[in-house]
């Protein structure tokens, strides 16, 4: 995708084409009264000038994003906290500025995270504030306020970077636009890309738009996950908050999931990241046809569990297929995936291992969702390929204990009257402890649902990371994906990446609550 950064005079031939297609959506007065930004400091006009042919958002939506842009770090949460105590920002307009916001400041270079995990981390805030009580429903929100700003503060110092607008002479038409971007995705070509995606938000209902865009999600092992992560979440925020802001949004995961910083292109070269990919391609056609419709077998899932610790990717995808083949459903396959995910982050605590569950949470949910059968087969398959990459990768960054989710022993969860109180205090001095504390609290029939509250209430206090809120929301929804077998299993070896009791709470809660309350 064209973005702007600073010389060449190819870029600024682009940008001046751009500018002369593009048409500005500017805020009346009226707009800018009733959206509570006149009630804003005065801005110098440098400051307030958005570069010459960026993409602008529609004028219902602007001014709100105009307020995430300009308002300064110290000073956004407190704005934002009084236009929602004055009525004049809803939820969902703060979620769409947000997403918006993160999308035409950020770019996702030289990887598809870092600083672009203000945008990724939007749709799992936006969960969280749903499955919140009311108490902490604004906290998950503008703790994203906050970390969209230090995204923008770090793209302004790695360049500035701003989304162009679309190259309009250059849409391919409605009847063109799904090969076009076909062919532009399978040569790699950002421009193409660019062009075809606009095309298809503006001609495509989304349900077929997403169908277009998973057959490439997740066809590369780049950007640890990151961009069938992207898939799943945009599209999820663009079912909150309306498919007319579906054309930015394509056009920056198309930009995004065309990343390969460092390589060759690799349509004209054999890469490791896209060897699973092009294997995996050839072999959906070897699924029987009813291999969604098998059997739940936890012997499978085991079988699966096991050789994901030690097989190649590609030797974990043959047994995927032969399973399959045997009349093994996708829900145990899924549950293998669930569970080696887990055990990886009991392993290795850290940021690998925690991309393996945030990868096959967004891979579970484009499976579910996608309408086309191969493109289906290829990310089941792709998912497994995954895990045993992930696997590699987190032992390449350092050791794995041999701990493993099969073997887990629940313990006795406490004798205090607040057991998730006790466990979630042992987590941050005795992490195996309080995951053997947590299965057996499981165990006794206490209630998980109290339990991920529990969880997620000590991640709005104590997180201070996009991946706490990333991880979080995965981890608490698959909870209900995965089989009543695993079940348990599953959610205490998730613990070891979840946040402490003894941890202490951000400064930034402690302002969210102070301007609220101000507000």
């Amino acid at each position: 995708m064209p973005p702007h950064t600073h010389s060449t005079p190819v870029r600024r031939a682009f940008l001046k084409r751009s500018a002369a297609a593009g048409v500005a959506a500017t805020a009346t007065p009226w707009l800018l009264a009733h959206s509570g930004l006149d009630r804003l400091g005065r801005v110098s006009a440098a400051e307030a000038a958005i570069p010459a042919g960026s993409v602008r958002f529609d004028a219902s939506i602007e001014p709100a994003v105009r307020l995430l842009e300009d308002t300064p770090r110290n000073r956004v949460i407190e704005e934002v906290a009084t236009r929602i105590a004055g009525n004049t920002l809803t939820y969902r307009e703060l979620l769409t500025a947000l997403l918006l916001a993160g999308i035409r400041n950020i770019q996702p270079r030289p990887s598809v995270g870092f600083k672009f995990h203000a945008v990724l981390v939007v749709n799992s805030a936006h969960l969280a504030s749903l499955a919140s009580p009311d108490t902490d429903r604004w906290l998950p929100m503008l703790w994203a306020v906050d970390a969209f700003k230090a995204s923008q503060a770090r793209d302004t110092q790695e360049g500035n970077w701003t989304m162009a607008a679309v190259d309009e002479g250059a849409l391919p038409p409605p009847t063109q636009a799904a090969r076009s971007f076909r062919d532009a995705m399978n040569a790699w070509d950002e421009s193409a890309a660019d062009v075809a995606a606009a095309s298809i938000a503006r001609s495509m209902p989304p349900a077929a738009a997403f169908d277009l865009f998973a057959e490439f999600a997740a066809r590369d092992f780049r950007s640890i996950g990151h961009k069938v992560i992207y898939l799943a979440n945009a599209y999820r925020t663009l079912q909150t908050i309306g498919w007319p802001s579906a054309e930015p949004v394509l056009r920056s995961l198309a930009y995004a999931m065309l990343n390969h910083e460092g390589e060759g292109n690799p349509a004209k070269a054999d890469l490791d990241a896209d060897r699973d990919g092009r294997r995996n391609r050839e072999l959906v056609a070897g699924l029987p046809a009813d291999w969604q419709a098998g059997r739940v077998d936890s012997g499978a899932t085991t079988e699966l569990l096991h050789a994901l610790r030690t097989v190649s990717p590609s030797d974990a995808t043959t047994l995927c297929i032969e399973q399959l083949k045997q009349g093994v459903g996708q829900q145990s396959i899924f549950d293998a995936l669930f569970a080696a995910s887990a055990e990886l982050t009991m392993r290795q605590p850290a940021i690998v291992p925690l991309h393996a569950m945030t990868t096959t949470n967004a891979i579970h949910y484009c499976v579910k969702t996608c309408s086309d059968d191969t493109t289906r087969r290829f990310l089941l398959l792709q998912n497994v390929a995954f895990v045993a990459r992930f696997r590699d990768a987190a032992n390449d960054r350092g050791s794995l204990a041999a701990r493993w989710i099969d073997d887990l022993a629940p313990a006795d969860e406490g004798s205090g009257d607040d057991p998730l109180h006790d466990i979630f205090a042992t987590l941050g001095k005795d992490s195996p402890a309080a995951a053997r504390q947590l299965l057996g609290y499981l165990e006794a029939g206490h209630s998980a649902d109290d339990a991920l509250r529990y969880a997620r209430h000590l991640i709005f206090l104590k997180g201070n990371d996009a991946h706490d809120y990333k991880y979080s929301s995965a981890v608490l929804e698959d909870f209900h994906a995965i089989s009543p077998a695993w079940r348990d299993r599953y959610l205490a070896a998730a613990l070891f990446k979840m946040r402490s009791e003894n941890e202490a709470t951000t400064p930034l809660v402690h302002r969210i609550h102070e301007a609220l309350a101000a507000s």
